[in-house]
């Protein structure tokens, strides 16, 4: 019965919410999560208590888990007993007063200007492997997309105005984002040489095609390319992932003038207080501003 009820709830977040793919599978792995533990106190779904989705947060915290991945999964089972309350298969919700672990906003870890660059000159080079490198690297500084929108983008990538990608977000939501000129020089040599990365057939509907059974390069390949990309010029591979290159465009356009507006619909946020987390460089702007411009800056 429970997993009746799971398969459910998810069948609903695809069609009512147009849940993405990884979105699915972390909710079911948190509500495993929870039917494991339900199991092993010989409860369920049907009647577990708030004191008993207490229990389970609680246990998530002995596990060690970071308070921002225990508050993931008390999201997943608000939602989850939404559903049940909404379909009558229970009459009360019992995770509706479960408070979230509290924890302090992390800032995002980024690269310098300067390590980027390093990276960026890091797959210079005439064979296929440093062209689609350069490519997937110039693109996702340049966009700042989130690395599962970078390695399933469609051929051909831009719209009708080649100065902009048409990249597919969360929710399946459309954005265009600008490209620069490098991007795009980027770009064109290795849509020079794409062919070698296709299959026998000779056609692919992805930008970056492979061979591999979802027909384009995954993300975690990509993060594996990038790691080693990281280590050849000299920067820790725990330094370097797409996600610290997407927060590294962010950051930078932040420290260069850009506002939170205009960021936040590039990064392809639904939230401004989600593109807030980057206020840290923005404050850091103003007050060299400040400091360097006002009237009464440098007086005793």
């Amino acid at each position: 019965m429970s997993l009746y009820w799971v398969e459910n709830f998810l069948e609903m977040l695809v069609l009512e919410r147009n849940a993405a793919a990884n979105t699915i599978e972390a909710y079911r792995r948190d509500l495993e999560g929870l039917t494991e533990f339900l199991e092993m106190r010989g409860s369920s779904f049907t009647d577990v208590s708030s004191e008993g989705v207490s229990d389970y947060i609680r246990s998530l915290n002995a596990l060690g888990l970071a308070s921002a991945t225990q508050a993931r999964h008390l999201s997943a089972l608000k939602q989850f007993f939404s559903f049940l309350l909404s379909e009558d298969f229970r009459k009360d919700d019992p995770a509706m007063n479960v408070d979230a672990p509290k924890s302090g906003r992390r800032l995002p870890k980024y690269l310098s200007v300067e390590e980027v660059d390093r990276l960026l000159e890091g797959c210079v080079g005439e064979a296929a492997d440093d062209l689609r490198m350069s490519a997937l690297l110039h693109m996702l500084y340049a966009t700042g997309m989130r690395v599962t929108e970078l390695v399933s983008l469609k051929f051909p990538p831009t719209a009708k105005d080649e100065n902009f990608l048409l990249i597919r977000g969360k929710g399946d939501k459309e954005r265009l984002v600008p490209m620069n000129g490098t991007a795009k020089e980027a770009l064109f040599d290795y849509v020079e040489i794409r062919d070698v990365f296709l299959k026998k057939e000779k056609h692919s509907p992805w930008l970056f095609p492979s061979r591999g059974k979802e027909g384009y390069l995954t993300r975690q390949r990509f993060g594996q390319m990038l790691k080693a990309l990281a280590l050849k010029v000299n920067i820790s591979p725990g330094r370097v992932s797409p996600h610290v290159l997407r927060h590294a465009f962010a950051s930078h356009l932040l420290a260069n003038g850009a506002d939170l507006r205009s960021l936040q619909k590039m990064l392809g946020h639904a939230d401004i207080s989600t593109t807030q987390i980057y206020t840290h460089v923005l404050s850091e702007r103003l007050i060299s501003l400040v400091n360097t411009h006002h009237p009464l800056a440098g007086a005793k």
